[in-house]
């Protein structure tokens, strides 16, 4: 059982790491923070750059910790949090099949956190060396009542945000002036090269 909870924390853990580097550092294949902070922004989580470092500090930090075995019902509690937000952004509209783009793998990690949360991280595991261990049903419940909370409060402080502003449209007389321009110079060139001197 110790070897099978250790597998599976390195396993969460270590994926959750390499998403949260992916948005922070562009590690792994990802698009960097400024590429995802534009993703936020599209999804309504404004500012996107500030929701784009909470996310990725929270995946890389939760990740690791998880890994670890470390601080294990704050971890999930964290990591539920950012799964919460992605299911009701992203994935909830889609259904719960990953196949459509659904909250079939989120849902998978939630329950795996909370688990680890219930169960503990097992002996190998910085909790354990440290002494500090804490599981059990209420501690998993305690990391599910982080996970609500810290999802709410993103999605409120970005209903807060004001909406960006709407790009100032191009008068149609500019744009009909630059289109024609090129046609009348050229017009007035065949002219003037057709008029005998």
């Amino acid at each position: 059982m110790k070897i099978g909870r250790l597998l599976l924390r390195l396993t969460v853990g270590g994926f959750f790491f390499g998403h949260g580097t992916q948005k922070l550092f562009g590690w792994f294949g990802g698009h960097g923070i400024d590429a995802t902070a534009q993703m936020f922004e599209g999804l309504g989580m404004r500012p996107g750059r500030r929701n784009a470092i909470a996310a990725g500090a929270a995946e890389a930090g939760g990740g690791a910790a998880i890994a670890l075995g470390l601080a294990t019902p704050l971890a999930a509690g964290v990591l539920t949090s950012v799964m919460l937000t992605a299911i009701h952004r992203v994935h909830l509209k889609n259904g719960p099949w990953v196949t459509s783009g659904g909250y079939e793998y989120n849902a998978v990690l939630i329950a795996a956190v909370l688990a680890l949360a219930e169960v503990g991280p097992g002996g190998l595991s910085l909790d354990a060396a440290l002494d500090q261990e804490r599981s059990g049903p209420g501690w998993a419940l305690a990391a599910a009542a982080i996970g609500v909370a810290g999802s709410v409060g993103a999605h409120q402080l970005a209903a807060a945000q004001p909406a960006p502003a709407a790009p100032a449209p191009t008068p149609a007389t500019s744009d009909a002036t630059s289109a024609t321009a090129p046609a009348t110079a050229d017009a007035e060139q065949a002219q003037e090269a057709g008029t005998p001197q």
